[in-house]
């Protein structure tokens, strides 16, 4: 699998690459192989990366990938927001 980059721009405002990229797969990859990609070509670990989708169309093998590269972990935390997820030994109401 190989990644082919479309559009990259710098975000100054939020310290951060935004770029929209093209992957060839026979299947949808998964956010952990995109990460990989992505790190690699950009020489930046993978907790920088945040993947905002993978979209594909029916029929076609190219996926098109959003994502967001930032300067360090720490920045990326402070403005992506972190999914919560609930606990199983929460009763339902």
């Amino acid at each position: 699998m190989e990644i082919k980059i479309i559009e990259e721009k710098n975000n100054i405002l939020f310290g951060r690459k935004e770029i929209v990229a093209e992957v060839e797969s026979k299947s949808v990859p998964n956010y952990l192989e995109i990460e990989k990609l992505i790190s690699e070509k950009y020489s930046v670990p993978a907790e920088n990366i945040k993947i905002k989708k993978i979209q594909g169309h029916f029929g076609y093998n190219a996926f098109k990938i959003i994502a967001l590269i930032y300067k360090s972990k720490e920045e990326k935390d402070k403005i992506e927001r972190v999914k919560k997820i609930k606990s199983a030994s929460v009763p339902a109401r």
